[in-house]
């Protein structure tokens, strides 16, 4: 994989990991509302059920995701999964921002309506570690990290599209000699020498079939480098060059050997 890719699996890794700690808080806060309640034979109010169940299903969709980015990230299937669920667990975050919006107040003064119930702001809830103003804070700390929630899957279905078309182009172009067999990420046109051998038809390519033309002058040149090499070695000698005398049965004497002695 480029470093594209790496750095677009990288950045959707981290906004998975933002959705599951976005979540698991959501669903820490209310599922200590949950016990207190439930400790306390206190009746449970359906929107709390429902804030509950949706804060479970987005944490369990953050390890998921987390864990699928890091094994099929870009696959088309699960990014088009993937993208399809961030929608969904949008529309989750602003309804669990909805029903919490009563924690959007004063939490230090005056009467408060607060997932344990409606009292004073010094009064003590149905347990007596939990007061009402503090009750008050903690659904205004579950209202805020909702709307953070639903810029992190909105960001998240741009990334899973990036990612998406990223892994669609390695496939297509990769893997392949001009890369070394490593991945199919296109070289940037800045970065192409369009003098290299890999430009020019490569390093392995088999030379183009010699024209007539090619072979008279190759043959012409030949003739003229002997004629030069020739003259050269000779031009500073007075006469042609001589047989030398070869020794032999009919010695010196013989007139074969006798010419230009």
């Amino acid at each position: 994989m480029g470093a594209g890719g790496v750095v677009l699996r990288f950045f959707n890794l981290g906004l998975r990991v933002l959705q599951f700690l976005d979540a698991a808080v959501i669903l820490g806060i209310f599922s200590y509302f949950l016990a207190v309640l439930s400790r306390n034979d206190q009746h449970i109010p359906t929107w709390i059920k429902a804030v509950e169940g949706l804060a479970g299903a987005a944490t369990a969709y953050g390890l998921l995701g987390i864990i699928f980015t890091c094994c099929l990230g870009g696959v088309a299937f699960f990014a088009f999964l993937g993208v399809a669920l961030d929608v969904c667990f949008v529309g989750a975050m602003v309804a669990i921002a909805i029903l919490t919006r009563d924690g959007v107040g004063n939490c230090n003064t005056g009467t408060l309506d607060t997932p344990m119930g409606t009292g004073n702001a010094d009064d003590e809830t149905v347990s007596k570690s939990l007061k009402f103003s503090m009750a008050c804070t903690l659904e205004k700390v579950v209202f805020a990290v909702a709307i953070i929630g639903i810029f992190f899957f909105l960001t998240s279905i741009l990334f899973q599209i990036l990612l998406a078309r990223h892994h669609k182009r390695e496939k297509r172009f990769g893997p392949s000699p001009t890369n070394g067999y490593t991945h199919g990420s296109r070289k940037a046109f800045w970065r192409r020498n369009k003098n290299s051998p890999e430009a020019v038809g490569g390093a392995d390519a088999l030379p183009g079939h010699p024209t007539p033309r090619d072979l008279e002058m190759d043959g012409e040149t030949k003739t003229e480098k002997g004629w030069f090499s020739t003259w050269g070695k000779n031009k500073n000698t007075a006469n042609p060059p001589v047989a030398t005398p070869a020794t032999g049965a009919y010695g010196y004497g013989n007139s074969a050997y006798t010419g230009n002695i």
